[in-house]
């Protein structure tokens, strides 16, 4: 309520209509100055009061118009009251012709000026008012939207977790009912690699070092199901392993690289992946000699354009995904994005 601006604001309006108005009194300048001062801090009390009590107003009348009429009224009473309070050798100030003047002189002057100066602070507050809300609008709006982005991020990885697990059991049933005698090794590969993969799914992030090893063991437990059809080896800076990455990043790309390069080629292929940290940039590239673009497209949106959409959530547009043809087969799936370091 009385807070050091308005404290400040009084004062200097106080001692300029002090100086302004101190050719019309006998009493020096610092005088006059310091009772214009004295009226004008007791307005401010006036002021500070009526904005808080009464607590509640007729419809009719506005709290500002009360506080500024209050200001008003409050002028010639504080002077009245300050010249009561300092008194005179010769009586009551009124059984003085120059005192009555200089009671009429401040009282004037000061309910000129005073209800200006409300008027201001109230404009001032005012305008805090509002940029203190449209603030806390846009913090909370800013606050819905990542709560929005996190539900969509969740969302698409909740997408993400069924395409992947479903695919997999369905090579273990394969294998089961092939009665191949790999189907027991396999399944104890899986259950290890769920074990370690499935928690990681509800993330909202993850590093590239945990994406690494997702990867690693994936590409182990489809090895175990194809041994003579699939090779693979991974290779990355030691710089990329505590980046920030959204959880499946790479997994995507090398699922999609053995479900639609390597799974319907007779002969199989090679999986290489590269991570590699230039300039501020982390460079993924998941290639395969499957059978290429051509032969395996067919399959590749929904998994591809959904990896966009997450990519587009946590960076913006500060993302890349392109896939390019291999010669003379394959793909080639890059990944550019910010080497961010986790928190």
């Amino acid at each position: 309520m009385l807070s050091w601006r308005r404290v400040l604001t009084t004062l200097i309006a106080s001692l300029l209509l002090g100086l302004v108005i101190s050719p019309g009194f006998v009493t020096p300048v610092v005088g006059v100055m310091a009772r214009v001062a004295s009226v004008g801090l007791f307005t401010l009390l006036v002021f500070a009061l009526f904005e808080r009590w009464p607590a509640s107003l007729p419809p009719w009348l506005a709290r500002w118009v009360l506080q500024v009429v209050g200001v008003a009224l409050a002028v010639p009473v504080g002077v009245l009251l300050l010249y009561l309070f300092l008194g005179s050798d010769k009586g009551a100030f009124w059984h003085d012709s120059r005192r009555i003047n200089g009671v009429l002189l401040m009282s004037g002057c000061g309910m000129l000026v005073a209800p200006w100066v409300a008027m201001s602070t109230l404009l001032r507050q005012r305008d805090d008012a509002v940029r203190a809300q449209a603030l806390s609008f846009g913090l909370e709006r800013s606050e819905l939207e990542r709560k929005a982005l996190d539900a969509r991020l969740r969302l698409l990885q909740a997408q993400v977790e069924p395409h992947f697990l479903f695919n997999t059991l369905a090579n273990v049933r394969e294998l089961v009912d092939s009665g191949s005698p790999q189907a027991s090794t396999v399944l104890e590969s899986l259950i290890a690699y769920l074990r370690a993969a499935v928690p990681r799914l509800h993330e909202a992030s993850t590093t590239m070092g945990q994406e690494l090893q997702l990867v690693r063991a994936y590409l182990a437990l489809m090895h175990l199901r194809m041994p003579d059809r699939l090779e693979f080896a991974l290779d990355a800076d030691a710089a990329a392993e505590g980046l920030h990455c959204p959880p499946t990043t790479l997994l995507t790309l090398v699922e999609n690289a053995v479900r639609h390069g390597i799974d319907p080629g007779e002969e199989g292929g090679r999986i290489d992946v590269r991570v590699r940290v230039q300039d501020g940039r982390c460079r993924a590239e998941v290639s395969d000699t499957g059978v290429g673009l051509g032969a395996g497209a067919a399959g590749l949106g929904t998994g591809l354009s959904t990896l966009r959409e997450r990519l587009q959530l946590v960076f913006g547009g500060d993302a890349q995904l392109r896939l390019s043809e291999r010669q003379p087969h394959g793909v080639r799936a890059e990944l550019d994005f910010p080497a961010r370091t986790t928190a």
